[in-house]
């Protein structure tokens, strides 16, 4: 199986108009090769979707970041069997960071993940191919911390106050890379989760410190099925894609790492997908 690739704009239920995602779903034709900006996936622009039903899944990038910046694992994935989306926040991206790492920022996420999933799900194209029952999301950072919360977590403000947010429990298994869990210290930020997780940390991450990760899940449910995996080396960045040479630079913290790291992005996470969510086989 390879992996095809398609443009798609999203519906913008806050601020109107629509906002950009890309999709990569199964395909049987071999890559061709698809160029965004100084970007390159190993995929095919708009190439035929490979017979049958696949499981879904929504990448979430972190504040302020960008939904190009996960093709290995999307790639991956949809290699795998799946179809998976990566949307660009509104107001919370490398272009327009007006609302970035703001309360108002969280809850607009999560309702435009949200949207995400309606509109997959209602493409006349990709919504027949896609299983309702198997969906997943994966967020990176502050991705992971809107990821905990459509999980059912309730995140606090820096004030303490609750921070207004949605529910969707359509999502049935996640998966947090260095995700911003300061959000869910508060008694009973996390009781109302039960969806399984897998929660991938830096041991060099010195933003989000696999220590303040543990701590904070120590909450989580005993019922809820979840794993902490510190990946050794890695930073808060090693979970991206890697950047093209001429963007690798030491004053651009998302193109490096601690020294003795490779990033390439581990296979646990599409391991741990494919065992909560089989692909369906081809017919």
């Amino acid at each position: 199986m390879h992996s095809g690739f398609q443009h798609l704009l999203i519906p913008d239920p806050l601020f109107g108009g629509k906002f950009p995602a890309i999709v990569q779903y199964p395909t049987l034709e071999p890559p061709r090769g698809v160029t965004v900006g100084p970007f390159t996936w190993t995929a095919t622009l708009d190439a035929p979707l490979a017979p049958g039903r696949f499981p879904l899944c929504v990448i979430s990038h972190g504040g302020g970041g960008s939904h190009l910046l996960y093709r290995s694992l999307a790639t991956h994935l949809a290699c795998a069997g799946w179809l998976v989306v990566c949307p660009e926040a509104p107001r919370d991206n490398r272009n327009d960071r007006s609302l970035a790492f703001t309360d108002e920022a969280l809850t607009h996420r999560c309702i435009h993940l949200s949207a995400t999933v309606d509109a997959l799900l209602a493409h006349p194209r990709f919504g027949p191919a896609a299983d309702p029952r198997r969906i997943a999301i994966i967020g990176h950072s502050f991705g992971g911390c809107a990821a905990l919360a459509l999980a059912g977590g309730q995140p606090w403000s820096r004030n303490g106050t609750p921070i207004p947010v949605q529910r969707d429990p359509r999502f049935r298994a996640a998966v947090l890379m260095a995700p911003a869990t300061a959000y869910f210290n508060a008694p009973s930020a996390l009781d109302e989760i039960s969806l399984p997780l897998l929660v991938l940390a830096g041991e060099k991450d010195s933003l989000t410190p696999p220590r303040e990760i543990q701590r904070t899940l120590r909450s989580l449910p005993s019922a809820v099925r979840h794993d902490i995996v510190v990946i050794p080396d890695a930073g808060h960045y090693s979970f991206l894609s890697p950047f093209p040479e001429s963007l690798r630079r030491p004053d651009f913290p998302p193109s490096q790492d601690p020294d003795n790291f490779d990033r390439e992005l581990p296979l646990i996470v599409e391991r741990f997908l494919a065992l909560a969510f089989p692909p369906s086989p081809a017919p």
